[in-house]
């Protein structure tokens, strides 16, 4: 049987390919690899994710041995707000979300830790409850450093004490940097401020602009500055009606940092 020519043509014609779709890059998510927290500087950030550097490979070995190993997939609990505290964690991959959770509901980050930090403060040989939460945001590797153990490595190794000694140091040196954040700055400026620091850290030049290839939500804004999403989402219309700041899927693109600073500035004055 002959073919017509409409199916000679059909069979004859080179099939279309169908086209190569080219996802655009993905933005990564806040924070990266280094620690983040509520400061007017993005100076120090990461002072104490060396805190253990001052020991040799011995003593460091026998710190892993103290410890206990802990795999904590992303989104799981390293520990809980209320429940009985006993010792410590060094985060040795990953990244973890310290926060407190008030009985309202709302939260506030208190700081995005990064490998190298340690957390579970303030207490730190065991007793009591824990006064804030731990939750990974990646899959984590911990190492946990019970009461006990703690206490047996301050006695038998000095240099460990003085470790932890500067590892305190930096924790006190952070939360004393947000508590004045939020005791002398106004919302609309602690926002401001995070907005530059987030720029100093990921931000890359474009002309005058600061482009932060980084995802983050109003929700994450709101308990980093000490609001509400509302406010955030409020104020951030705002400064986009302005053409100041535009928040969207792809990051964060800062049109006038020069207007922000002014922002924080007089909000000084």
């Amino acid at each position: 049987m002959m073919l017509t020519s409409s199916r000679r043509d059909e069979n004859a014609r080179p099939k279309r390919l169908p086209e190569r779709i080219v996802a655009p890059p993905v933005a990564q998510v806040l924070p990266g690899s280094t620690a983040l927290f509520l400061s007017e500087t993005v100076d120090g950030l990461d002072d104490g994710a060396h805190f253990l550097d001052g020991l040799n490979a011995e003593e460091l070995s026998l710190v892993r041995s103290c410890g206990r190993a802990m795999e904590v997939p992303a989104g799981e609990p390293v520990f809980t707000q209320g429940e009985r505290h006993d010792g410590i964690f060094i985060i040795e991959r990953g990244r973890v979300r310290v926060f407190y959770g008030a009985p309202s509901g709302r939260e506030i980050t208190l700081a995005y830790w990064t490998p190298g930090h340690f957390i579970g403060g303030p207490s730190m040989t065991g007793g009591g409850t824990h006064v804030w939460s731990g939750v990974a945001l990646d899959d984590c590797r911990i190492l946990s450093l019970s009461g006990s153990a703690l206490l047996a490595l301050i006695t038998q190794v000095p240099s460990f004490a003085v470790c932890l000694i500067e590892g305190l140091a930096a924790k006190g040196r952070c939360y004393s940097a947000m508590a004045q954040m939020l005791g002398t700055r106004s919302v609309i400026e602690r926002l401001a401020q995070f907005l530059l620091n987030v720029g100093d850290l990921y931000g890359v030049r474009e002309g005058r602009a600061i482009v932060i290839s980084r995802k983050i939500t109003h929700d994450q804004i709101a308990a980093m500055v000490g609001s509400t999403r509302q406010w955030v989402t409020m104020m951030l219309r705002r400064f986009h009606n302005e053409g100041l700041v535009t928040v969207d899927a792809r990051g964060i693109r800062i049109s006038k940092p020069e207007r922000l600073n002014e922002i924080v500035f007089s909000e000084r004055d």
